[in-house]
């Protein structure tokens, strides 16, 4: 009895560790939220000023775009890539100057986004290392 027990937390857990990032955050629809309010942050927040200037207004079809690319990202739904092929994220972001400041700036609207959309502290935590390293990697100018 006891044996069959804990099979039963060790299956849950192997069950949850099978989840994408997408499906932790809540699908699709938190991942349109967290999309926009990386963005409303943006716009808003003047720590985020040099960053906004670099994007080209109005922003609904940047923010559509950036959504789609999220859930795949995150390991829902390919959408981006099912619209426009391979995000080639670096070689899109080359015309415009990209220094370590606006890589902060990024994180700083992303982390943002992240306190107000994803509850889950270790997948918060796991996602801003990984959105670091991609914002890190479209840098293409020093400061």
């Amino acid at each position: 009895m006891l044996g069959k027990l804990t099979q039963k937390p060790a299956q849950k857990h192997q069950e949850i560790s099978q989840l994408t990032p997408y499906q932790l955050i809540g699908g699709e629809k938190a991942v349109r939220k967290l999309a926009n309010c990386f963005y409303d942050i943006m716009q808003n927040d003047v720590n985020a000023k040099n960053l906004l200037a670099i994007h080209p207004q109005p922003m609904l079809a940047i923010r559509q775009k950036f959504f789609e690319y999220l859930s795949g990202w995150l390991g829902g739904p390919a959408l981006y890539e099912s619209k426009y092929g391979h995000p080639r994220l670096r070689a899109r972001h080359l015309p415009y100057s990209i220094n370590s400041n606006m890589r902060d700036q990024w994180m700083y609207c992303m982390n943002l986004a992240m306190d107000e959309v994803i509850e889950n502290v270790a997948l918060k935590n796991s996602l801003r290392d990984a959105f670091y390293d991609l914002a890190s990697h479209m840098i293409n100018q020093d400061n």
